[in-house]
């Protein structure tokens, strides 16, 4: 049984959001992770995470690949240096002996304010780029971070946590359905229509104050 341990002394940070998910599928091994706050040295295994669930290595894209990874190290590196409040960026490490304490998964966790999809004036906390390296998917990292960002979301004084999943990937949904999360709102046809995409689903979860890690 996998093993998630969480250190809560975290510094912000934060970088480009995006509503997608990667297809949570994958092998099985034991493996303990402890989850924590990214640090500046975090970088080069956060982008790499990233840019291996949101992006192809193959074909035309994978020519590209090199270059979309270091795009998504200098966002990540320049927003590390903000110090933009409630803002977090947490990451899934392998604590198993030969695995050289690597970086396996990441999240975003930030607050945000009023939009057209929760169509209130307050602020909420939201949570997007969770991202698993392919290897580690299916033992315990995803819900391991979402955890964490359940107990961030609680400290900073909310009890309402909020995400996007598109509406055709069913894994992701499963797994955040699993947690608790129920449907909030659907995006449009219209959008589907002229984006050519998957619809986004906004999906929302009551936090309990009680909740633990």
């Amino acid at each position: 049984m996998n093993k998630i341990r969480t250190k809560l002394a975290l510094k912000p940070l934060f970088f480009h959001s995006s509503p997608q998910e990667p297809v949570l599928a994958a092998r099985a091994t034991s493996c303990q992770f402890q989850v924590r706050a990214a640090t500046p040295v975090d970088l080069t295994g956060v982008a790499q995470v990233i840019a291996e669930s949101f992006h192809s290595q193959s074909g035309i894209l994978g020519w590209l690949f090199p270059l979309l990874r270091l795009g998504i190290y200098e966002d990540l590196r320049h927003r590390l240096a903000s110090s933009a409040p409630h803002h977090v960026c947490l990451v899934a490490v392998d604590m198993t002996a030969n695995a050289a304490n690597k970086i396996v998964g990441t999240v975003e966790l930030g607050v945000r304010f009023s939009d057209s999809w929760m169509q209130v004036g307050k602020s909420f906390p939201y949570l997007s780029n969770l991202a698993v390296h392919p290897e580690y998917r299916r033992q315990g990292a995803a819900s391991g971070l979402l955890t964490a960002c359940e107990k961030v979301s609680l400290s900073w004084g909310f009890q309402d946590l909020y995400l996007h999943v598109l509406e055709n990937n069913y894994q992701a949904q499963q797994l955040y359905f699993k947690l608790g999360y129920q449907k909030h709102k659907i995006e449009s046809h219209l959008n589907i229509f002229f984006l050519r995409r998957s619809r986004q689903i906004l999906l929302h979860k009551r936090l309990k104050t009680d909740s633990t890690i």
